[in-house]
């Protein structure tokens, strides 16, 4: 488990030390007023980078119990620390039905 968590870690500071500059490159290669020589360029250091620098290999995980699956984005908990949470009123505005 905790392995996993370092490894996202890793992943997201590759992300975000990368992020600017694959920002640059993508709209020097979509610039269509530049030489094609620059932007060829620009793509082929695209295709260069790592493939942890990428967002796409970010994978969502729960703050308290590191689970992938059923993931609440707004609030960075799985489903099951949310109901837990709910139920005892830990977040406010929300409260379980009892039908």
């Amino acid at each position: 488990m905790k392995n996993q968590i370092q490894k996202d870690k890793k992943k997201r500071k590759c992300y975000l030390q990368s992020e600017n500059k694959n920002v640059i490159l993508k709209s020097i290669a979509k610039n269509t007023n530049l030489i094609k020589i620059l932007r060829w360029n620009a793509c082929l250091q695209l295709t260069n980078f790592e493939l942890n620098t990428h967002k796409i290999r970010l994978i969502n995980r729960c703050i308290l119990t590191s689970r992938k699956n059923r993931f609440n984005k707004s609030y960075k908990f799985s489903r099951l620390v949310f109901l837990k949470f709910v139920r005892n009123g830990f977040i406010s505005g929300l409260k379980k039905c009892s039908w």
